[in-house]
C-alpha cells in the first residue's frame, strides 16, 4: 500500500510541476509581449486638438498628457504650430492643462 501511495504522490507531483511550468511559460510570454508592445508604441503627442461631435468644430486645445483629453475620446494629435494656430483663432485652451501657458501665449 505504501508503494502505491508513493506512486500516486509522484504522479500528482509531476502533473502539478508540469502545470506550474506551463503557467510560468505563459506569464513569461505575456511579459515579453507587453515589453515588445511598449517598445513599438508610438510616442505620446505633445499637443492635442479636441474636435466637436461633428468633427468640423474645434472645441479645445490640450497638452499631450492632459487627463481631460484622454477622457473625452475626441482628440487628435497636433503639431506645435497647429496648436498655436488654433489658440490664435480663439479656440479655448483646456482649463486643466493650460496649453496656452505651456506654449507661451499670454492671456
Amino acid at each position: 500500500m505504501l508503494r502505491f501511495a508513493r506512486r500516486v504522490v509522484e504522479q500528482q507531483s509531476a502533473r502539478q510541476l508540469a502545470l506550474i511550468d506551463r503557467w510560468i511559460a505563459a506569464e513569461e510570454r505575456r511579459e515579453s509581449e507587453r515589453r515588445q508592445g511598449e517598445k513599438m508604441r508610438p510616442p505620446r503627442p505633445e499637443w492635442l486638438i479636441q474636435h466637436g461631435l461633428n468633427r468640423s468644430n474645434i472645441d479645445a486645445v490640450h497638452t499631450g498628457d492632459c487627463w481631460a483629453a484622454a477622457k473625452s475620446g475626441r482628440c487628435r494629435p497636433a503639431t506645435r504650430e497647429q496648436a498655436l494656430d488654433a489658440l490664435r483663432r480663439q479656440v479655448p485652451a483646456c482649463v486643466h492643462c493650460r496649453p496656452d501657458t505651456a506654449l507661451g501665449i499670454p492671456d
